[in-house]
C-alpha cells in the first residue's frame, strides 16, 4: 500500500487550483516539498513490508460558497489493484453521495454538484469502496473518509436585538456601565479572523462610549443633566475580521434614557402671596393653594409644606395635595373679623427626598411670604353661653321671670336683637320670653309631678336682618314644693271576724307622697278627730311610714254592722305641712276559730270558687252576641217565607224595570210595541187583584171593537179616558191591551158584547137565512126587540 503523503501530494501536484500550498502543509504534518518523493516513495516501495494494500487517501478538504460554472473537484480516488484497464469500479455512498457529491466510477474523481454553506453543515462523512466490474467483488474493504468545508468570510456579525433600550442616572460618573450590547458571527471562530468581532461606536459620542471587545457600553461625558436633555440614541457598529479593512460588519440602534435623580431644589415663582377669606369660613376650609416648582419629576420632585413663622401659627395650617404638589392653606379656628383682620406666615416647602451626593447643591427647600386678610360678614347674634340651665319652683304664679338671656352682634353695626321662643320645642307655650331683654318668664302653672324638665329653644335675630339668628338650648329644671298631701299606697278593703279579740291587728297602712323629699318622707297617722272618741277601731302609727288598724272591743256582730268605715288621716313633716283622709273599708265576717274567713254579710273579699267581675262580663257578653244572632236567623227565615204580593207571572208587576227615563207623555206612541194592538190573542180575560179583596164584584165593561181603518192615536186616547173615568180601574198602575179582529169574516162580527153598548138596533134576521145550523141563534136574536122593550 502507498504511503498517505504519497497520495496527498498527487493531488496536489495534479490540482494546484484547489488548495493552497500553505494550507496543504498544515493540513498534512511532514508532507515533503520535494516533488522527488514520489520516485522515493515507489523505490521504497517495498521497505514498507505492508501485507495488504489500501486507499491512498485520508480526508479531502473543500471551499464553501463556490462561485464556478463547473462541478467544484474534490479530490481522486485510487487503489493499487487498478491496472489501469478499466476492470475496476469506484461506488460512492454516505452524506450527499449520488446527490451532492458524485464519483466518476473509472477514474475514481470526486466532484460536487453545487455550491455548499460551511454553516449549513461543516463536514461530510462518506464511504468508497472499489469492486470488480466482472465479478461483482470488492477488491477493497469499505473505507470511510471525511470531506470537510473550509470557511470563508461570507457572515456579517449580527447584534441579538435591532433595537436596545437602556437608562442610566443623570450626573453619573465618567465610566458609569449603561447596557452591553453582543453581536454573534456564523462563520468558523477557529478559522481566521472571521468571526472576531470588534464593536464601535458610530452615534452617541461624546457622551457614550463602548469597549471594542465585550461591547459594554458607559458614560463619557460628566455630569449629564436630565433637565437639559433627556433621551440620548447611540449607533453600535460590530465588525467581523479582527475589525480590519474588508471585514463585514453589522449595526444596532441603543435608545439610552437619563433617569432623574434630586438635583433640583424647590423654589417657590412668587417670594409672597396674598389670600382672602370671610370670617366666617368654617374650621378645615381651604383658604388658597400655593405650589413651589422643582425640574425634577416623580419622588424627586414631592414637596412638603408647612408654616414655620408667622403671627396666626394656631389660627391656620397646611396640607400637601399629593396629586398636585400643591400647599393647600385652611382655617383652623374660627375667625373674627372684629378681632383681627390680617395675619402674615411664613410657608416653607422642601424636598422629603434628598440625595446625599446632591447637598451641595442645596438646601433643598424654599420660603415664602403669605398675608391671610380677614373679610367682615355680618354674622348672626352670639349667646353669652353655649346653653342655659335654669331652675324655677312649681308653684310660682303665671309671668313669673325665671332668667335672663343675652345675645350680642358680633359685627361692628351692634345691631338690636329680638328674642322670641321656638314653638316647636314648647308646644304648650309654657314659657314665653320678653322679645327685647331675653327675660324668660312663665305662662302656664308649672307642676314638677307631671314634668320635671322643659328642654326649650330660644332664637336670637337681628331685627334689621331676621335672616342673621342664632339659637341656644335652654333647660329649665322645676322645683320641688310641698303642695302633695300624702295617701295610701293602694286601696285598702279589710275584714274583721265576729269573733275577733280587742287590740287585735287587723291591717297594716302604708302612704306614698308624690313630692320629692332630700331627707326622706316622714308620715304620720291618726283618726280622723270626728271619730276618734266613738269608733270600734284604733290606729297605732309604727313611726316607719306604716300604722297598724287594732279592733278596740271584743266580738262584732255583722248583722248589727256588717261594714264600717275607717276614716284616716296621713300628714307629712315638711313646710307647709299636707295632710289627707283616706278611708279604710272594714267588713264583719264570720270565721272559724283559727280566724279563716267563711262568709261575710255582703259580697265576700275573696272568692276561692266564684268567677270575677270580668270572666262574669264575658259570659254575659257572648249570651248577648248569642241571642241577637238568633233573632236575626228568625227574622231572615220568616221573611223568605213569607208569600210575595203577587205570584202570577203575568202580573205586569214584575216585569216594571226603572230606567229613571222620562218619557214623552200620552202622545209618545214609540214607546211601545204597536203591534201589540192589533193582536188579537193578546185581549185576556179581566182578572180580579189577588192583593186585595174588592169591595164589590162589577161586570166587567165590553167596549165596542174600533175598526182597522180607525186611527191607532185616536184609539189609544179613547181608551185612555175611558180607564181614567172607570170606577173598577185598579189604584196601582197597570198595563191595558187592546186588539183588532181579523178581517174576512161574512157575517163579520158575531160577538153580543158591542151590542150592549151600541145605541142604534141591529136587524137579525138575516140569520134564518144561514140554514139549520144558525137556527138556534137567529130565535135566540130574534127576540131581542121584545127583551129590550119588556
Amino acid at each position: 500500500m502507498r504511503t498517505y503523503h504519497c497520495f496527498w501530494l498527487l493531488v496536489w501536484v495534479g490540482h494546484p487550483h484547489q488548495s493552497s500550498s500553505a494550507t496543504l502543509s498544515t493540513r498534512t504534518n511532514g508532507f515533503p516539498d520535494n516533488p522527488k518523493v514520489l520516485d522515493l516513495s515507489r523505490n521504497n516501495r517495498k521497505e514498507l513490508n505492508r501485507s495488504k494494500r489500501s486507499w491512498m487517501w485520508n480526508q479531502f478538504f473543500l471551499l464553501e460558497e463556490y462561485t464556478g460554472t463547473d462541478y467544484q473537484y474534490v479530490g481522486k480516488l485510487h487503489s493499487d489493484q487498478d491496472r489501469g484497464d478499466g476492470s475496476l469500479k469506484y461506488i460512492l455512498s454516505g452524506d450527499g453521495a449520488g446527490d451532492l457529491f458524485i464519483i466518476n466510477e473509472n477514474t475514481g474523481d470526486i466532484q460536487a454538484t453545487r455550491r455548499l454553506d460551511r454553516e449549513e453543515k461543516p463536514v461530510y462523512i462518506l464511504r468508497a469502496q472499489a469492486i470488480n466490474k466482472r465479478t461483482g467483488r470488492p477488491v477493497e474493504p469499505e473505507s470511510e473518509f471525511v470531506i470537510k468545508i473550509h470557511d470563508i468570510n461570507d457572515n456579517e456579525p449580527l447584534f441579538t436585538k435591532d433595537v436596545y433600550n437602556a437608562s442610566v442616572p443623570e450626573m453619573s460618573d465618567v465610566g458609569t456601565f449603561v447596557v452591553q450590547v453582543t453581536a454573534t458571527d456564523a462563520d468558523d471562530p477557529t478559522y481566521g479572523n472571521s468571526a472576531r468581532v470588534v464593536y464601535s461606536i458610530l452615534q452617541g459620542q461624546p457622551y457614550f462610549s463602548v469597549e471594542s471587545e465585550t461591547g459594554i457600553i458607559k458614560t463619557a461625558l460628566l455630569n449629564m443633566d436630565r433637565e437639559n436633555r433627556e433621551q440620548y440614541q447611540v449607533v453600535i457598529q460590530a465588525k467581523d475580521m479582527g475589525g480590519q479593512m474588508g471585514g463585514l460588519s453589522g449595526t444596532t440602534t441603543v435608545n439610552i434614557t437619563l433617569t432623574d435623580v434630586n438635583d433640583n431644589p424647590p423654589r417657590f415663582p412668587q417670594s409672597a402671596y396674598q389670600f382672602r377669606i370671610a370670617e366666617s369660613a368654617a374650621p378645615n376650609a381651604p383658604i388658597g393653594q400655593i405650589r413651589a416648582t422643582d425640574a425634577d419629576v416623580g419622588v424627586n420632585a414631592e414637596m412638603k409644606y408647612s408654616i414655620t413663622e408667622g403671627d396666626g401659627l394656631e389660627m391656620f395650617g397646611i396640607v400637601t395635595d399629593k396629586e398636585t404638589q400643591e400647599g393647600i392653606l385652611t382655617v383652623k379656628k374660627p375667625l373674627d373679623f372684629e378681632k383681627r383682620r390680617q395675619f402674615t406666615l411664613k410657608v416653607e416647602a422642601a424636598n422629603p427626598h434628598v440625595d446625599p451626593r446632591f447637598v451641595y447643591l442645596g438646601p433643598f427647600k424654599d420660603v415664602t411670604t403669605v398675608r391671610v386678610l380677614v373679610e367682615d360678614v355680618d354674622e348672626p347674634p352670639v349667646f353669652s353661653r353655649p346653653a342655659y340651665v335654669l331652675e324655677v319652683k312649681e308653684d310660682v304664679p303665671i309671668s313669673t321671670v325665671i332668667g335672663t338671656l343675652t345675645a350680642l352682634d358680633p359685627d361692628a353695626a351692634k345691631n338690636p336683637i329680638k328674642y322670641s321662643v321656638d314653638r316647636h320645642t314648647d308646644m304648650d307655650r309654657i314659657f314665653n320670653i320678653d322679645s327685647g331683654n331675653g327675660s324668660i318668664f312663665t305662662s302656664k302653672l308649672l307642676d314638677r309631678e307631671t314634668l320635671l324638665w322643659h328642654n326649650i329653644t330660644i332664637i336670637a335675630s337681628e331685627i334689621n336682618n331676621p335672616k342673621e339668628s342664632s339659637r341656644v338650648p335652654v333647660y329649665i329644671k322645676v322645683l320641688d314644693v310641698n303642695d302633695n298631701a300624702p295617701e295610701f299606697a293602694m286601696f285598702y278593703e279589710t275584714f274583721v271576724c265576729e269573733n275577733a279579740k280587742a287590740e287585735q291587728l287587723i291591717q297594716t297602712l302604708s302612704a306614698i307622697d308624690k313630692d320629692d323629699s332630700f331627707g326622706g318622707h316622714k308620715f304620720s297617722f291618726s283618726l280622723a278627730p270626728e271619730v276618734a272618741g266613738s269608733s270600734n277601731f284604733t290606729i297605732y302609727d309604727n313611726r316607719d311610714n306604716t300604722a297598724g288598724i287594732f279592733t278596740r272591743k271584743m266580738r262584732y256582730n255583722r248583722h248589727e254592722m256588717s261594714m264600717y268605715l275607717l276614716p284616716v288621716v296621713i300628714s307629712d313633716n315638711d313646710d307647709p305641712i299636707q295632710s289627707s283622709t283616706e278611708t279604710v273599708t272594714i267588713r264583719v265576717c264570720a270565721c272559724d276559730h283559727r280566724g279563716k274567713l267563711l262568709s261575710c254579710n255582703a259580697e265576700a273579699l275573696i272568692h276561692p270558687t266564684g268567677l270575677s267581675t270580668g270572666a262574669l262580663v264575658a259570659i254575659l257578653l257572648c249570651i248577648i252576641i248569642l241571642l241577637v244572632t238568633v233573632v236575626l236567623f228568625a227574622a231572615l227565615r220568616r221573611q223568605r217565607k213569607k208569600e210575595p204580593l203577587i205570584i202570577s207571572k203575568e202580573d205586569i208587576r214584575d216585569n216594571i224595570v226603572s230606567y229613571n227615563d222620562e218619557g214623552g207623555g200620552e202622545e209618545d206612541t214609540q214607546a211601545f210595541d204597536i203591534g201589540t194592538l192589533r193582536n188579537p190573542e193578546a185581549i185576556e180575560d179581566n182578572k180580579l187583584r189577588r192583593d186585595i179583596v174588592p169591595e164589590a164584584l162589577f161586570v166587567p165593561r165590553r167596549t165596542p171593537v174600533v175598526r182597522d181603518s180607525t186611527d191607532v192615536r185616536d184609539f189609544i186616547s179613547q181608551r185612555l179616558k175611558e180607564n181614567d173615568t172607570d170606577p173598577t180601574a185598579p189604584p196601582y198602575d197597570s198595563l191595558a191591551t187592546y186588539a183588532y179582529e181579523g178581517n174576512g169574516s161574512v157575517a163579520e162580527s158575531l160577538s153580543s158584547l158591542e151590542s150592549v153598548t151600541t145605541d142604534g138596533d141591529q136587524d137579525y134576521d138575516y140569520l134564518s137565512d144561514w140554514g139549520p145550523r144558525f137556527k138556534k141563534l137567529a130565535d135566540m136574536y130574534g127576540g131581542a126587540d121584545s127583551d129590550r122593550d119588556s
